[in-house]
This record gives C-alpha cells, structure tokens and sequence, in this order.
C-alpha cells in the first residue's frame, strides 16, 4: 500500500527528461513531451471511460503541491464529483463574479456606446455624459453597479431637485435607464431604485410641484407683424434664417441643417429627414409664398450645399447666429424656439384649424387616439392652408381679432 502512492521524488522529477507518463501514484503523473515541456496529469475513471486533468506545468507546481492537487481530486471523486467539470464550474464562477463588479461608470459607458447611434445630435450625448460625470461618477460611478440603492440614488438627486429641478429629472431617467441596462444584461439583480412612479415620487416632489416648468420667450402673436418687419430690415444670412424659421414654424435644428436638395420647388415642399427631426421621422413642410421667396433669394447666391451656409462652405451657420440678432435687434428677451409657441398661440386662439393640424404642422408627436388617427396622412392641403394664413398675418399690420377660417367652411 505504501507504495501505491508517492512514488516519485522532487530529485527524479527534476532529472526526467525522457518522454513519457510517469506515475506517482493515486492518479499523479509526471508527463513528459517529445520537445522536454513537462506537466501534472490527473488520470481517473467516470461512467467507464478514462478521463485526464491537467494539474499545472511541473516548473511552476512542485511535487507536493501536485499531490495535494490530486488528493483534492479524489476526495471530489468519492463525493460522485467529476473533478473536471468542478473546476469549470468555479472557473466560470469567478468570471461571473468579475463580470457583475462592474461599475456604473462602466455600465454607463458601455450604454451610451450602445444607444448613441440612435440619438439625434452630438450635443445629446455630451448632456449625457456631463450629467453623469458631474451629479453621478463622484458619488458612486466607482462602485459595483448591483451595489447602487435608493439611498445612492438620493444622494445624487436631492441636491439638485429644488434648485435644478429639470437637469435632476432627466439625470433620474439616465440613471433607470443604465440600471434597466445592466439588469438585463445580468450585471444587477434586484429592482431599478431610480425608477420613479410607485418608488421616487413617495420620496421627491413633482417638478410641477417645485416650480413652474420655465417656457421658452415668446413673443405676443398679435406683435408678430411688427417683428418681422423690423427683421426684414436687418441683412445677412442669419436674418433670413430667422425669418424663414418663423415663418414655418420650424425648430433651429431643422432648419439650419436645411439642404438645396430637400427643397422641392414643383410641390412647394421642403422634406426634413428623419435623422434631423427631434421624433425620428420625416416631415414634410409645404412652404407658404414668403418662404418660397425667402428661399428663392437665397438661390440666387447660392454658396454651397446648405441653405443657409456658414463662413465654411461644408458647414451652416452656428445655431447662436439667430440668437445674435435677435441681440442685435435689441429683442434679447426672446428666444428662436418661442416663435414656434408664438404660432401655437395664433392657430389656436386666431383660427378654426383643428388642434391636429397645428400639431402636425409643428412636428408634435401625436399623444392620443383621435389625434393618432391623423397620422394615416399628413394633413398636408390643410396644413398648406394654415402656412399661408400664418405667413399673411406675420406680414399684416395689427387688426381687430378675427377668425381666420379654413378654406370651404364659415
């Protein structure tokens, strides 16, 4: 018995150097290769076949501890453990368990790399990144995502929810984004402590609650007349920029991004693609007479590609270029975005064209059924209607209030 194990020394071990299987006992080789590499083996029996695992390179796994490797082995096969497929199970353990210490910082990059394709703008993804750098990383953007907790999660909000309140809402959603992310990849476990209906609301009050939500300037519908001839009076690109943004109510975006190639002059349409529209679809613009001149002016001394070139011709103006003269006309109480609340107003207040219509002339997206059902078309004789009443009050001087009708009805 005694020599049934330990039959090999650490002097024979060293000085082998012969091909072949030496055993030392108990299922222990010494394996030794034609080109001299040298290795433990543990060789057993499960379910009649022979099987071998490999236990380290003899020149970094002296003898005994490649008999303690096999004794190991044993014992686990006295169990009814098949020693091979244990250790790929606590191998793959181990790499689980290295895989769900990932942090939210990782796990916030790794999403914004994933969903960044799709979002509209670099500026997008920089209010992204921002927001979690400076609210998130310093607080736990170090630890273990599956570690993160409400009161984690608090930390980051409660000191921005009264004095920044919509930074702090939209950080809420990109932290339950991120942890809905890293849930179904299987980095966490337990529930999104960002989420906030039945969860953040019993701890945060409302934004409405805090403070009225801040709207963009606008100017009164009934003082658009005066404006815009005060703008026609101002030159350069940017002024006509302006002009044409008012005049089909369109968002800066849109229009400063406009191509002489989505310009279609037959049908008095300009097409925006859908990578440049905020809901990420195409919309159709008919153009009213005065932006077709404004357009046609414009052609005449065409630069590039753009509509609305900037000092390069692969580029258009800056999206501050409005802003300035707006500045310039000494009207810096307004913003380029509140003239499209100006229109709101006017087709609400001033004219008898359904709520869809205006809507849909402003690229809203449709919230319910009824206006849902609108969807099927763009509403685009009527909305060419609404254009051109639109564009011939911007030019009119102020009148008693009146109804502006659709054309065919009263």
């Amino acid at each position: 018995m005694a020599r049934s194990l330990n039959r090999l020394s650490a002097v024979a071990v060293r000085e082998i150097i012969q091909k072949g299987m030496y055993h030392d006992g108990g299922g222990l080789y010494l394996q030794v290769t034609a080109n001299g590499a040298r290795s433990w083996i543990y060789r057993y029996m499960l379910n009649g076949r022979s099987r071998e695992m490999g236990l380290g390179a003899a020149h970094s796994i002296p003898l005994a501890e490649a008999r303690q490797r096999a004794a190991e082995c044993r014992r686990l096969r006295v169990d009814g453990v098949d020693p091979i497929e244990a250790r790929t199970a606590e191998r793959e353990q181990k790499k689980l368990g290295a895989v769900k210490a990932m942090t939210f910082d990782a796990c916030a990059a790794a999403y914004i790399e994933a969903h960044e394709s799709g979002w509209r703008n670099a500026k997008h993804r920089d209010q992204w990144r921002k927001t979690l750098s400076t609210y998130v990383s310093p607080i736990f953007g170090s630890l273990p995502v599956q570690a993160i907790d409400v009161g984690l999660v608090m930390k980051a909000l409660e000191p921005i929810w009264q004095a920044k309140s919509e930074t702090a809402s939209r950080l809420r959603g990109r932290i339950e984004a991120i942890l809905d992310w890293a849930r179904v990849r299987g980095y966490r476990q337990s529930e999104n402590p960002a989420r906030w209906r039945g969860h953040l609301d019993k701890l945060l009050p409302a934004r409405n609650k805090i403070r009225d939500i801040e709207h963009h300037a606008a100017l009164p519908y009934d003082e658009i007349a005066d404006f815009v001839a005060a703008l026609r009076t101002q030159d350069g690109i940017a002024a006509r920029a302006l002009e044409f943004v008012i005049l089909i109510a369109a968002r800066t975006g849109e229009a400063l991004g406009a191509r002489w190639g989505e310009i279609n002059w037959a049908e008095r349409l300009w097409t925006v693609p859908a990578e440049r529209m905020k809901a990420g679809k195409e919309h159709r613009v008919p153009l009213s007479d005065a932006a077709l001149a404004i357009l046609a002016d414009l052609a005449k001394v065409r630069q590039s590609d753009f509509v609305f070139p900037g000092g390069r011709s692969d580029r258009p103006i800056s999206n501050m270029a409005m802003t300035m003269t707006l500045r310039r006309m000494a009207r810096g109480d307004l913003t380029v975005h509140g003239f499209r609340s100006t229109f709101r107003d006017w087709a609400a207040e001033r004219t008898n064209f359904p709520r869809e219509v205006a809507r849909m002339a402003l690229a809203h997206t449709v919230g319910d059924k009824v206006e849902a059902a609108y969807r099927r078309g763009d509403l685009s004789r009527k909305r060419r209607q609404l254009m051109e009443a639109w564009a011939r009050f911007c030019a009119s001087p102020k009148l008693p209030a009146e109804v502006v009708p659709i054309a065919g009805r009263g």
